[in-house]
């Protein structure tokens, strides 16, 4: 894992991602400079993870700015709300792509009086500002977690919410990273988590890069690992977070989490902060994105293996019912049930010691 998963490129003035449709066969970095590029590579997965989007966003904004031929406010602005409408338009699920893209855009808005050079100059720094941030809040996501597990547990987890989500470490697998670290013996049981593999192809690339004892298992093999007592945890990363605790990540989340809760196993929902949208009151009014039928029917295929004229139901996401989670790790410590109530208290000490 010698590559990051997202750079800013300044010299080329390009977004340098991995391109995650491409491993683990082959390892290709992508060097990004029109914003129709950048919008495809996030619909598209090439970059994928909520904190991952969020940080290309935020580059992809910026060199949006930086290409903008404006003298004043009046001329630059209308300009920067296309661009950033349009990057926004992308994937509609992952609270971190609006959230990384209205951050920029209060930036901006807060400093209308200034030359644009200026402008530019102030993105380019909070741009930079939400990718430094993202490693904290890995780091420390990692940190909390790492207190729910001991040396020679066994974690599953669903698709990818590593380091390749991320800027650095993860979420969801932060704590397997800090703890090989650290000298432990973590076993990693990962779903492949159809249709996009990423268990399969991501969670598995990068922890055999890291040295950890990783199984891949199909997603329909989750109840029976579970069964076989191999596993004392289970840890998935989120898109969304609603303010009751409902949590929204790829599908087949759910499916995993109700296993669980049938063999006792803890079920932990691992997420900075900015992916809990607390003006969202459940998981059922979060929009789910729904993915092309080919997806399922020809991808990783080499032909296809559903009749054509079949209809296909692919969404991207399902809905975890807070009632099945154990707890939601945050870089500013664990929520637990009642979430309404722990949630608020996370945001209390966010307010707190955010670093500045």
């Amino acid at each position: 894992m010698q590559y990051e998963t997202v750079a800013l490129d300044e010299q080329e003035g390009a977004l340098l991602i991995i391109d995650q449709t491409r491993l683990p066969g082959e390892v290709n970095i992508l060097h990004l400079k029109e914003q129709k590029d950048i919008w495809q590579a996030i619909y598209l997965l090439q970059v994928r993870g909520a904190p991952a989007i969020g940080v290309a966003a935020a580059f992809g904004l910026y060199l949006a700015a930086k290409d903008i031929q404006a003298d004043t406010w009046e001329q630059f602005y209308p300009a920067f709300q296309q661009a950033k409408d349009y990057l926004n338009s992308s994937r509609p699920t992952a609270v971190n792509l609006s959230w990384a893209l209205n951050r920029m855009a209060k930036i901006a808005e807060a400093n209308k009086e200034k030359s644009i050079p200026e402008i530019k100059e102030l993105l380019r720094k909070e741009a930079v500002a939400i990718k430094a941030e993202d490693v904290w809040m890995c780091r420390q996501i990692g940190e909390h977690g790492l207190t729910l597990i001991k040396d020679g547990d066994g974690i599953l987890t669903h698709c990818n919410a590593g380091q390749l989500a991320t800027s650095k470490y993860g979420t969801a697998l932060a704590p397997i990273h800090l703890g090989r670290e650290r000298g432990m013996n973590i076993k990693v049981f990962c779903d492949e988590t159809r249709p996009l593999l990423q268990g399969a192809r991501l969670s598995t690339f990068e922890l055999l890069a890291d040295g950890v004892d990783t199984t891949v298992i199909c997603d329909n093999m989750a109840s029976q690992v579970m069964k076989n007592g191999w596993i004392d945890a289970v840890f998935v990363g989120c898109d969304r977070v609603a303010a009751n605790g409902d949590a929204c990540n790829k599908i087949g989340t759910s499916g995993v989490a109700i296993l669980a809760k049938y063999y006792g196993i803890p079920f932990y929902v691992l997420g900075p902060t900015s992916t809990i949208d607390m003006s969202i009151e459940k998981g059922e009014d979060i929009v789910i994105e729904q993915r092309p039928p080919e997806e399922v029917t020809e991808m990783w295929y080499q032909q296809r293996m559903a009749p054509q004229g079949v209809k296909v139901y692919n969404p991207a996401f399902d809905v975890v019912d807070n009632a099945l989670i154990a707890g939601i790790v945050t870089e500013y410590g664990i929520a637990r049930p009642p979430f309404r109530e722990s949630l608020q208290e996370i945001f209390r000490k966010k307010q707190e010691n955010i670093p500045r």
